[in-house]
């Protein structure tokens, strides 16, 4: 009777310890999709209770360096006075070339008002062997670079100095030479070209990666979607950069999400981030400095989420009064990144009025200077609408340039051909 008895407490515990040892190993779900402990309480998540991410910034909107521990060491105040020739450059051309739009003197044109700090904070902590995609408001990123106002002005005009011959609307740049990507007009396209670029870029093991920017508007396109998890499942060398600048055209961040901006999205994805004022040209650099470094370290892609606002019109097909208040935008005027900039380097003593002065008067000769030699210049040869699809030119190609010149020559006063160049 002991003897059952005692196997019966040896079972008893057995069972006791089996069924302990099970419960242990189902706290996690350990399903393929995801790995994660389980409750056993009923509660619904909601989102939109979270608190939202902190935004990053070491300079305050009086141009005070709030975390002087924060601030790069290697940024000097020579490259400081850099950086604001670059921005206020960008901000003088887009002040000529939107005047012109409304002329009639170019066909479109989209402005960088308020985003200044953006193009130039991150682009000055790439190097030229990185690969920019851009969208359409990165011009002073192509600047930064080394592109000349000139080509900018001739390809706006489409005149044959163009590098693109004429074939691509005005802001549509793009630079070989700078590892700038032609501009697209579709929106979030450029999100999975960046991937794929930032895969090849891994398989030869270099020292750079792929930046890719991108509007919140962009963000509620499916390639962002497609191109943000392609590059987090394939450990792609890329920083996603987004510019939240509050609108997507003439609809607001409000009604384009509900969640906690763009930067929100990328633990979904499983990609690294930060959210940063968009305004403070340091943090952007030490954010984007940081974002590469990981980048080509890792393998792995970051997402940039930059908070600033849009003050001009989204383009110049767009009337933003329609849709938001003139208070609304004043307020914006009042702290952008040449403003708070600017106020940093008086607060330095590197800055006073007639540095301004001076140096506003040298930019907008240069801008102009450039401006009317690109006006000036003569239209792209006609040839060219039949040259560099192919490498070779078909007989079909062969055959409607022919009709085409035929045409010309049949009639003559029909068409400008003297405004095009005849080389």
């Amino acid at each position: 009777m002991a003897l059952r008895l005692g196997l019966r407490m040896q079972q008893l515990q057995s069972f006791r310890g089996l069924a302990t040892a099970v419960r242990r190993q189902s706290e996690m779900s350990n399903f393929p999709g995801a790995n994660s402990k389980f409750v056993y309480n009923l509660e619904l998540k909601r989102s939109i209770e979270n608190t939202p991410e902190p935004c990053y910034h070491i300079m305050g909107h009086d141009g005070n360096i709030i975390t002087p521990e924060e601030f790069p060491e290697e940024i000097t105040s020579d490259t400081v006075l850099d950086w604001y020739r670059a921005m206020n450059t960008t901000n003088q051309m887009d002040h000529l070339l939107y005047n012109a739009q409304r002329q009639g003197r170019i066909s479109f044109y989209m402005t960088s008002y308020g985003e200044e700090g953006t193009h130039v904070g991150s682009a000055a902590a790439l190097t030229n062997d990185d690969v920019v995609y851009a969208q359409y408001r990165e011009v002073g990123v192509l600047l930064y670079r080394g592109f000349d106002v000139q080509k900018l002005m001739d390809q706006c005009y489409g005149n044959e100095n163009d590098l693109g011959k004429g074939r691509m609307m005005p802001v549509h740049y793009g630079s070989k030479e700078h590892n700038f990507h032609t501009i697209s007009s579709p929106l979030a396209t450029q999100l999975p070209q960046a991937a794929g670029a930032a895969y090849a870029m891994k398989t030869q093991h270099g020292d750079r990666c792929v930046i890719c920017y991108f509007g919140d508007g962009s963000a509620s396109e499916g390639d962002s979607a497609v191109g943000l998890n392609f590059a987090a499942t394939l450990d792609c060398p890329v920083v996603f950069f987004c510019r939240n600048n509050g609108y997507a055209i003439s609809t607001p961040t409000h009604e384009q999400y509900r969640g906690d901006g763009i930067v929100s999205r990328a633990a979904g994805y499983g990609l690294d981030y930060i959210r940063v004022d968009g305004n403070d040209v340091f943090a952007v650099y030490n954010a984007t400095k940081a974002a590469r470094k990981s980048a080509i370290e890792n393998n792995r892609p970051v997402l940039i989420e930059a908070m600033t606002y849009r003050i001009g019109h989204h383009s110049t097909s767009d009337d933003s009064s329609a849709y938001r208040g003139n208070d609304e935008v004043d307020t914006f005027s009042q702290d952008t990144p040449i403003a708070r900039l600017d106020k940093y380097m008086r607060n330095q003593g590197l800055w006073d009025d007639d540095k301004e002065d001076a140096m506003q008067q040298e930019i907008r000769k240069y801008v102009r200077s450039c401006f009317a030699q690109a006006e000036q210049s003569a239209k792209p040869s006609m040839k060219h609408m039949f040259e560099d699809v192919l490498y070779e030119k078909p007989e079909r190609l062969q055959r409607q340039e022919q009709e085409m010149l035929a045409h010309l020559a049949k009639y003559p006063g029909e068409y400008p051909v003297d405004e095009h160049s005849k080389a």
